[in-house]
């Protein structure tokens, strides 16, 4: 059983994925079990160039960037637990028994983050009822995300990134992963607010 699951490879997932692991010697945060699986394959970061995103070097390929959040989530957090060339399908369950079926297992998980991209048709089983149109695409574009408020669809279930309604830009992806991982700390923290921050004083 985990405590959190993320599904997505991707800016926000990875994001989500670097505050939760950086966290782990929180009392609150020890004992937890978290995992994240990342399917890449359908990332846009895969064509993209980037010149504009804060702290990272201009000309970086989205395919660099891809493969180096996992290599970082590995080195630094080797406790987070990396499920690589699964594809999710399918998710059933309430807040702390949820079930995650892939093309290859199922997983048990208290809590599930989704940040997979907003493309249409959504291709995860049990969550039509949270799909509409995306609120920050042209229409032209025919993109979805999942109904939520402050990032949470319904219990136990949170949606980032451009799944859950935010532009196509990595630094406001990767701030959605990250709120939504420090709303998970407070959660675990008995609702007493947390950030996670590294200092060159300490």
């Amino acid at each position: 059983m985990y405590d959190v699951l993320i599904i997505g490879g991707g800016v926000s997932s990875m994001s989500c994925a670097l505050i939760l692991g950086s966290a782990q010697n929180k009392p609150f945060a020890t004992d937890k079990k978290i995992g994240i699986i990342t399917h890449q394959k359908a990332s846009s970061l895969q064509d993209a160039v980037f010149n504009n995103a804060y702290g990272i070097p201009p000309g970086k390929l989205g395919s660099e960037l891809l493969k180096e959040s996992v290599d970082q989530l590995h080195q630094l957090y080797p406790h987070i637990i990396q499920i690589p060339e699964e594809k999710v399908m399918k998710l059933e369950g309430i807040a702390g028994n949820f079930t995650i079926t892939t093309n290859k297992n199922s997983y048990q998980t208290k809590m599930v983050v989704i940040g997979i991209g907003a493309g249409n048709p959504f291709s995860i089983e049990g969550l039509e009822e949270f799909v509409m149109p995306h609120q920050k695409v042209i229409a032209e574009k025919n993109r979805i995300q999942l109904k939520n408020t402050d990032h949470k669809v319904t219990e136990g279930i949170y949606v980032i990134g451009t799944l859950a309604g935010w532009r196509s830009q990595l630094t406001i992806a990767a701030g959605s992963g990250a709120s939504v991982a420090t709303d998970i700390l407070t959660l675990w923290n008995n609702s007493v607010h947390v950030q996670v921050h590294d200092s060159v004083r300490k």
